[in-house]
């Protein structure tokens, strides 16, 4: 058995997602993991359907282990019950964004190699006009409502489809509904497929600075420690069998798949799936009543349930561990937070690429402004441009090494080259100061990266987009602060044509790009500022937007 010493116990990194998933089943078989729309899922419950998929994957499909299975869902508890079905199963999950474009979807679907791909009918007629190009050979189809009881499935199923209108036309050839999947499933028994740490157990897609994006290749060691570290980092806010956590983040995006389906799952604890965190008058009153002891969320989320009057009559009597990650933690927010709810945010850091987190501030240790400490088994170090290493109090890239970290990326062996060196230690692209009493401070981020409401937008993929236009020349993405959003994305171009307009390439970046990605404001230019080899100076555009804000705001 491998283990780190660190802190208040050891930690176990050599099981597989499975051992702990058996483990969680036996020990928390009859407690609540999962409560969705009003209907519940205990551990046991999530045992047994998850079984019933994993027996269909392995009894009426192609499918063996290490194919990947593609994920389109929202918060919704199907989620909890697809992944670890074709985890048991021995498949690889990729973990797909709801809100992604035809042209996004394609390429993930393409890239991983997805032979299966599981989505909610909501949004399936994205993915039916794109799986014929793809290596997809089946497709299983879910609503909303799919694990609730006959009356209710049918009521709010019938009301999202021929009332609210919130089901489009799709159709594919090879399709399958997740009801008739478990009927199946039931008729045979499954075999949980072992896996060990090295395998990989999700494909997590991230962008990079090439534009394209990347599958991280999470092993079930990664996702294994991880759990473990957070667990650690959470020793005195996380305890078994007694948390009921708000999940609003998306169980899609790695750093909410660890903390509610890793971290809480396995220690028996109690997670309330919200489908649509951004309708916050709906996300307050699914809250009213409730005596909650976490919530997981990130600083706009934060500022948008405080603007809410109805939020600040919520409960909060119970409440005891809030964690913030995904875009920095304004102070602000923090001390409006903690004077509304009674609860400080403890803001940590991570990435996809590290199963994600890295560092976190302990719950009696809270230092806000920074990102908290290295979570246990994690080494840190910040370096010069040339790759020295740098003193404390002195600001580098930060780079970390520790069973976290992925194994590389898929299929890309020059672009995790670059990344990972010889040594295990992993290049962040972040610049960060390490405080003398071990506390990391992020005193910028990937130089051209802009985080939208937690999201992270790459300008190359926008630029790469954009310039496919036959009407533009050239053109420049950058972010901008917005009050509501962290930033926004704003968009310079050179016409090749003089009669393209604002709207003209709004409506084309729409038409190609998920809604938070598309440029709110575009300005046009006759020419964009480059180095001497001719590579645009984004910096340079973004150094003139702040001064023009600063000037507005004297």
């Amino acid at each position: 058995m491998t283990t780190i010493r660190n802190g208040r116990r050891e930690l176990d990194i050599d099981r597989s997602i499975l051992d702990v998933f058996k483990g969680a089943c036996t020990k928390y078989g009859d407690r609540p993991a999962f409560t969705c729309l009003g209907r519940t899922l205990s551990v046991g419950d999530i045992d047994t359907l998850s079984g019933k998929f994993a027996s269909y994957l392995q009894n009426h499909t192609d499918l063996k282990p290490g194919d990947r299975i593609a994920v389109q869902l929202p918060n919704v508890l199907q989620y909890p019950v697809v992944v670890f079905g074709a985890l048991r199963a021995g498949l690889v999950v990729v973990n797909t964004n709801p809100l992604y474009t035809q042209r996004e979807l394609k390429h993930q679907l393409s890239d991983s190699g997805a032979k299966a791909l599981v989505v909610l009918a909501n949004i399936a007629d994205t993915a039916s006009a794109v799986v014929a190009e793809t290596d997809v050979k089946q497709v299983i189809v879910t609503e909303v409502a799919d694990l609730h009881s006959p009356l209710k499935r049918t009521l709010i199923n019938s009301v999202a489809k021929y009332v609210k209108k919130m089901v489009p036309e799709f159709s594919f050839v090879n399709q399958v509904g997740f009801r008739e999947v478990l009927a199946k499933g039931a008729e045979r028994p499954h075999t949980d497929v072992e896996r060990t740490k090295e395998d990989i157990a999700v494909l997590q897609y991230t962008g990079g600075t090439t534009g394209v994006a990347k599958g991280a290749m999470l092993t079930n060691g990664n996702l294994v420690a991880n759990m473990e570290q957070v667990l650690e980092a959470f020793a005195t806010g996380m305890k078994e069998g007694e948390e009921f956590y708000i999940a609003p983040l998306p169980l899609y995006h790695i750093y909410a798949f660890t903390i509610h389906c890793m971290c809480l799952f396995s220690s028996g604890n109690h997670s309330l799936l919200i489908p649509n965190p951004r309708d916050i008058p709906g996300f307050v009153k699914t809250l009213k009543g409730l005596r909650f002891t976490g919530f997981v969320g990130l600083n706009t989320l934060f500022n948008g349930l405080m603007l809410n009057k109805e939020f600040a009559e919520l409960d909060f009597s119970k409440l005891h561990s809030t964690a913030s990650g995904g875009m920095a933690l304004t102070r602000d927010t923090a001390k409006r937070w903690e004077e509304m709810t009674g609860c400080m945010i403890m803001e940590g850091y991570g990435m996809t690429e590290t199963s994600p987190v890295v560092s976190f501030n302990p719950t009696d240790g809270v230092q806000l402004g920074t990102v908290g400490i290295p979570v246990p088994g994690t080494e840190i170090k910040v370096v010069d441009e040339n790759g020295n290493d740098l003193p404390n109090n002195s600001p580098g890239e930060l780079c970390v090494r520790g069973p976290q970290v992925m194994k590389g990326y898929w299929q890309r062996p020059e672009a995790t080259a670059d990344t990972i060196d010889a040594e295990g230690w992993l290049n962040t692209g972040d610049m960060a100061v390490i405080q003398d009493d071990g506390y990391i401070k992020i005193v910028d981020r990937k130089k051209d990266m802009i985080i939208v409401s937690g999201f992270n937008v790459y300008p190359n993929e926008i630029e790469d987009v954009v310039s496919a236009h036959p009407k533009v020349t050239e053109a420049a993405a950058i972010g901008i602060p917005d009050e509501k959003s962290g930033e926004q994305v704003k968009l310079f171009l050179v016409k090749a044509d003089p009669s393209l307009t604002e709207d003209e390439i709004i409506a084309f970046c729409r038409e190609n790009l998920t809604a938070y990605k598309v440029p709110k404001r575009v300005e046009f230019r006759e020419d964009l500022p480059k180095t001497n080899v001719g590579k645009i100076l984004r910096r340079e555009l973004r150094d003139e937007e702040i001064k023009k804000l600063e000037a507005v705001s004297a």
